[in-house]
């Protein structure tokens, strides 16, 4: 049986980054378990479906991101045997580890919500946040020229939040250039009560809702789809609504942990890694850590959080073997919304919602063609050239 020093699950931005920063600060002995060969920065998605970027812009293969001196296992986790310190691999093989950074993602799950698949498999239903499907949502949006269309903010937990609402916004402002906006009923389906549940964001998101006509339905999931009847059911607070004769359904899957992860789960935690959100560190169970959107760690997920969390984590390991005092994450994460085609507004903020911008001469929540451009054009390339290396 192989055995490595540290063991990191996860092939995506949370687990690469980590194994470069344990690099960097020394881990000799790094693996990475990764079933896919290919890395996508999946950020971009949003853009491909708005019609600005190409699925190329955003995909290397997985071994040109696996750091330096790591080793990659390019299989599939399928258990944690905590007490041999072992993960399980899909091939029957089990690695050994002296500690285990637990960064999975969650997986999307279409049947969560019924009649989904069905119209995800008939073209009726597309959404930006599957590679799959990322593409086939812009060609929907440029095709429609009159009709109700739906789109959605996902329930927690999920990979994509309120990033969910880019693609509401590149579409609008692509009907507004072609002239067509007045012939489109745009429905906006959110689990919050107001549009994030962040009212220093929402008083900037509001307006611009209300400029393409958005209607909002507040406190609401998708319930089910029927592409043959055209039919979108909501499920609110007072009941169900239907919304009839809908053109497309730009609705984001549920998501779902990984059901693997239930031996590190814990009681209230919906099957994410049982950590305390503020050292990273498994509650139970010794020399295991976890850390985005798969771990309980008690923030809305994003990039920006990631960097938090995986400059934390890696400290905590270097610390917990010198027998230092662990440092702590506060829950800061960043939303990036586009309001149009070339302005973009970032919204900042901890575990409690509490505003907490990273600089202080600019109010970066006012939307901005500068940070439109930044997080479209720049973002994409720090992402590929720094973070995946450890260095941001």
């Amino acid at each position: 049986m192989a055995r490595h020093d540290v063991v990191v699950v996860g092939g995506g931005n949370a687990g690469i980054s980590l194994a470069a920063r344990l690099r960097l600060l020394g881990c000799r002995d790094v693996a990475v378990v990764a079933p896919r060969p290919e890395h996508r920065y999946r950020p971009l998605l949003n853009y491909v479906a708005g019609g600005q970027a190409e699925m190329r812009e955003l995909t290397r293969p997985m071994r040109s991101v696996v750091p330096d001196g790591c080793t990659w296992l390019p299989h599939r986790a399928v258990a944690v045997h905590a007490a041999g310190r072992e993960v399980e691999l899909d091939t029957g093989e089990r690695v050994g580890y002296n500690d285990l950074a637990l960064a999975p993602g969650l997986e999307p799950d279409p049947d969560g919500i019924p009649g989904l698949a069905p119209a995800m498999t008939a073209g009726w239903s597309t959404t930006a946040h599957l590679d799959a499907s990322a593409e086939a949502t812009w060609q929907a949006v440029r095709g429609m020229t009159r009709g109700r269309v739906v789109f959605t903010i996902p329930p927690e937990p999920s990979p994509c939040g309120g990033t969910a609402l880019k693609p509401l916004f590149l579409a609008c402002d692509h009907w507004r250039e072609q002239g067509v906006l007045g012939q489109m009923d745009v429905h906006l389906v959110t689990p919050y009560s107001s549009v994030l549940d962040l009212p220093f964001a929402d008083r900037r998101l509001e307006p611009h809702l209300r400029r393409f006509g958005v209607t909002v339905h507040h406190g609401a999931t998708v319930g089910g789809l029927d592409q043959v009847a055209r039919t979108v059911t909501l499920r609110t607070g007072a009941g169900e609504e239907t919304l009839d004769d809908v053109a497309h359904a730009f609705v984001v899957p549920h998501y779902r942990p990984p059901g693997w992860l239930e031996a590190v789960a814990g009681e209230g935690t919906g099957g994410l890694v049982d950590v305390d959100p503020t050292t990273l560190a498994h509650r139970a169970l010794p020399r295991v850590w976890g850390l985005g959107d798969a771990a309980a760690v008690a923030t809305r997920p994003s990039g920006g959080a990631l960097r938090r969390q995986v400059d934390v984590l890696a400290d905590n390991i270097r610390r917990h073997r010198l027998g230092e005092e662990l440092r702590t994450y506060d829950g800061y994460t960043i939303i990036p919304v586009t309001v149009d085609r070339r302005r973009l507004m970032l919204v900042e903020f901890d575990r409690d919602g509490v505003p907490q911008p990273t600089v202080s001469w600019m109010d970066l929540t006012v939307p901005r063609r500068s940070l439109w451009a930044f997080d479209r054009y720049l973002e994409p390339v720090v992402y590929f050239r720094a973070l995946l290396k450890g260095r941001v």
